[in-house]
């Protein structure tokens, strides 16, 4: 009988505790998550962009004329010192003359035919003004011997003088058209010739040699190799590196917030973050087509350097930094964590933890940056919230910190 009891004992006590196991695994465990404690502290917001450096003051050298530019690179090289009036940065020549079609060329060796005609009715001239002129002397000779015996009047004198005068006048008339003739000739001549090798390299007289309008060095070599170029085509650019700053094109929405004089930290260059100020945002914005073909409104914003020359030296012109711009600064605000924010509706909430269990909170928010917001309302100092809520927490969900491996 004894044994019987026993046996009901111990069956009851196993469905007691079996009973008691599945309450305790159905029971809702405390969800482990990551807390973060609201306080006060510094903050500041800023823009982050891409910038790039600049050589403030870059001079272009351009062509003054149309002609052949002489291979630039080399002997002139990127990096290159050079100093003002002084240093032969490009050499050009006249250009070569062009080929001309076949009716051209005929047309050429017609004209060249009228000249040499136009030429030899002039010599004709010259030699019939030649002969009127030795016997309109005769006659005046003659006319002369004859006045002094009185044989002749005072009038014909007069007129045998004017005939060598006009003769004289007409001669030299003549001989001038010769000389326009054979040039007209010549130059027809000169148009019939193809182009050639250029036979004024060996004359250093017939090129232009362009100087350096500034001290410092070659930031670019427009046009290196030989080749015939237009008047104003660039061809060398020139600046001094140590005369650096840093351009950024900001979004026109985040350039209204900034002032010269702003802090900048510089960094994404290669060294170590750099300090700069913002010295100008230009009053006029341009369109810039973003790499995903999005149309932005961009602000040209003027940079400098605070730190020392020997800081950035390793920098040069047009190299690419990251900026990030202040726009905003407190050293005293209540701040929680980016982290913990999510949307419920148009208002910004976070998970209040308190006592072991969490609560939705609307809150209201500043300023924020890429950590941390500016709390106006909602949270108290102190205050713990949930850093990257799960689907899983919800209103009144149990939980507890998750402890730090």
């Amino acid at each position: 009988m004894r044994i019987n009891w026993t046996k009901r004992i111990t069956g009851v006590a196993a469905v007691a505790l079996i009973v008691a196991a599945g309450i305790w695994f159905a029971w809702p465990q405390p969800i482990p998550v990551d807390l973060a404690t609201v306080a006060r502290g510094p903050m500041e917001a800023t823009v982050d962009d891409e910038a790039k450096t600049e050589v403030r003051h870059v001079y272009t050298v351009s062509a003054p004329i149309a002609g052949k530019v002489l291979r630039i690179s080399p002997p002139r090289h990127v990096g290159d010192q050079v100093t003002k009036d002084e240093t032969v940065v490009a050499v050009m020549q006249p250009a070569t003359p062009s080929f001309h079609d076949v009716r051209t060329h005929e047309e050429l060796l017609a004209a060249l035919g009228a000249a040499e005609a136009a030429v030899t009715f002039a010599q004709a001239e010259v030699k019939r003004l030649e002969a009127a002129l030795g016997y309109s002397r005769t006659e005046l000779e003659r006319a002369e011997k004859l006045a002094k015996t009185g044989a002749i009047s005072q009038g014909a004198l007069d007129k045998a003088r004017f005939e060598v005068d006009t003769n004289e006048a007409a001669l030299a008339s003549a001989k001038a058209q010769v000389e326009v003739r054979g040039n007209e000739q010549a130059m027809i001549q000169t148009r019939l010739g193809q182009p050639a090798e250029d036979a004024t390299q060996s004359d250093p007289a017939c090129c232009i040699q362009l100087h350096a309008p500034v001290s410092g060095r070659i930031l670019k070599i427009v046009q290196e190799s030989e080749g015939m170029v237009q008047p104003g085509a660039p061809l060398v650019e020139i600046g001094d590196p140590l005369d650096l700053q840093v351009v950024a094109d900001l979004l026109s929405t985040d350039a209204v917030q900034i002032r010269p004089g702003a802090a900048v930290r510089i960094d994404g260059w290669g060294g170590s973050t750099l300090r700069g100020k913002v010295t100008r945002v230009d009053p006029a914005g341009f369109l810039k087509v973003s790499a995903l073909g999005i149309e932005e409104q961009r602000v040209r914003t003027e940079i400098d350097f605070v730190d020392p020359p020997e800081t950035w030296s390793q920098l040069g012109h047009d190299y690419r930094v990251i900026v990030h711009v202040t726009s905003w600064r407190d050293d005293n605000v209540l701040t929680v964590p980016v982290a913990a924010l999510f949307r419920k509706g148009d208002d910004w909430a976070v998970y209040l933890a308190k006592d072991g269990r969490v609560h939705t909170t609307v809150v209201k928010i500043g300023h924020r940056n890429s950590r941390v917001a500016k709390v106006e309302s909602g949270l108290s100092e102190r205050d713990q919230v949930v850093l990257h809520p799960s689907d899983r927490v919800g209103d009144g969900i149990a939980v507890r910190e998750r402890s730090v491996q």
